[in-house]
């Protein structure tokens, strides 16, 4: 079966001539701003291969960027899929109800780790409206006009949420864009003054916070602080335990919300279901989530969670969307959390990341470029520096290790305000067999791309 297979490459170039083809004609029909440089046209997928109008196979560390969790076309969520599909497509949520929606906000409101104990949950279709209607429902029980979020922050493409992302590759000349949204430095321990310890560091990134306060927007005007607890575009950086607590404190004194954005890291990505998990181990809890992603294994679906209070002081008509909670979509997620219980897949995640971890650890000592490993669970990232001492970012040389893999049938994605982050959201249902192929291709194509040696090309 295509899910046990290895990677494997049979055609003289990529991409072969049917998916050369089929290249062309999307560069004719379809925006370059939607960019893809990657040689896969696909034809069919299973698990965490894909396989490719030639006949190409190639690993997938990539996972429609953290939407596989439980692998392409998990045979499970096809099915249900095609049940539900049978019976209707769909029914607008403010016009008919349809049980699919209530099971699955009952078994969200039963697994989402927020303050409180009485939960509610609705549902849309993208992160980035995820993050907007939590942002609104924010604005709403606390009746204040703005946020605060981070250095490095992605939280999609939407008017709001472009200004709420960090990076400005992704909003570039889109403005003007709403106003109230402010900026604290994110705790990026890699790349903290040299001068001080963590717990310092810890300290400081909290002052950065406070700051915002002073300089930018008193606190009684702050309606919530958003948050990832682990940043995905931003690089891969996990927020340290300490600093949240702080924030949450923080939070708590001024009488603001903390929205957790788990848009990538939900459903099994760091090894819990959630990584609000950990948060809870030590003792807090956001008071929203939003997720998506991986929620549905493919199907269009993202959910606010938050405790009922919040949600019942949402005026009628503020939230809610034509497609939101489509019957299919719900069919797929509710089998997808079943999956990920039933088959363990946290813990999958747990043990797929120390064997990785084990392995990249060796390349920082090996490598000379290979800087920083760091993550939670199966959601790690590698940062790649032209040097430890100066840690400069070695963009060119992810840039570099993206065409190679692929050429050796890997597809890997890059991350990070400079892109010289190699994120790794590969499949739970990865096998080691593919996982060491992996692991052996990403080796290999550091050697060839840092020796430059035309041998290993």
């Amino acid at each position: 079966m295509l899910n046990r297979e290895l990677p494997k490459i049979i055609t003289e170039n990529l991409p072969g001539p049917k998916g050369e083809e089929i290249i062309e004609r999307r560069g004719i029909a379809t925006p370059d701003a939607i960019h893809c440089g990657y040689p896969c046209v696909m034809n069919k997928a299973q698990g965490a291969i894909i396989e490719d109008v030639d006949g190409n196979k190639f690993l997938d560390w990539i996972g429609g960027v953290g939407v596989l969790n439980v692998g392409h076309a998990h045979p499970e969520v096809v099915e249900a899929i095609q049940k539900q599909s049978e019976k209707y497509l769909h029914g607008m949520f403010n016009v008919v109800t349809h049980e699919g929606y209530v099971k699955l906000a009952e078994k969200m409101n039963e697994i989402v780790p927020i303050k409180g104990k009485e939960k509610k949950t609705m549902f849309v279709n993208s992160g980035a409206e995820a993050d907007e209607n939590a942002v609104k429902i924010a604005k709403a029980y606390t009746k204040r006009p703005n946020i605060i979020v981070f250095s490095g922050a992605f939280h999609g493409r939407t008017m709001l949420t472009m200004a709420m992302t960090s990076k400005k590759a992704y909003s570039f000349g889109m403005g003007p864009f709403p106003d109230g949204v402010y900026r604290a430095e994110y705790p990026y321990m890699y790349r903290k003054p040299s001068d001080m310890s963590d717990s310092e560091a810890i300290d400081y990134y909290i002052s950065k916070l406070r700051r915002v306060f002073e300089e930018s927007s008193p606190a009684e005007f702050v309606a919530a602080v958003v948050l990832e607890p682990l940043q995905g575009e931003g690089g891969f950086i996990p927020a340290p335990i300490e600093w949240v607590k702080a924030v949450r404190e923080i939070c708590d004194e001024k009488g603001i919300l903390l929205i957790a954005d788990e848009v990538q890291s939900g459903f099994g990505r760091t090894g819990k279901m959630f990584a609000c998990n950990y948060w809870e181990e030590a003792g807090f809890l956001p008071d929203i989530i939003t997720s998506a992603k991986s929620i549905a294994g493919g199907m269009p679906l993202s959910a606010v969670t938050a405790r009922s209070e919040i949600f019942d002081a949402v005026p009628r008509g503020v939230i809610g969307g034509t497609f939101g909670g489509n019957a299919v979509s719900c069919a797929a997620a509710l089998k997808v959390i079943e999956i990920i219980e039933r088959d363990g897949l946290c813990e999958r995640s747990r043990i797929i990341g120390e064997k990785c971890r084990e392995v990249f650890n060796k390349w920082v000592d090996k490598y000379e470029v290979v800087g920083d490993v760091r993550g939670m669970g199966g959601m790690i990232g590698i940062e790649f520096v032209k040097d430890k001492e100066s840690k400069a970012p070695n963009t060119e040389l992810v840039s570099n290790l993206i065409q190679d893999t692929a050429r050796h049938g890997l597809l890997i994605e890059n991350a990070g305000t400079y892109g010289n982050v190699v994120r790794f959201l590969a499949p739970l249902v990865m096998t080691d067999e593919q996982l060491r192929a992996g692991l052996e291709i990403l080796e290999q194509s550091i050697c060839r791309c840092v020796i430059k040696d035309e041998n290993y090309l």
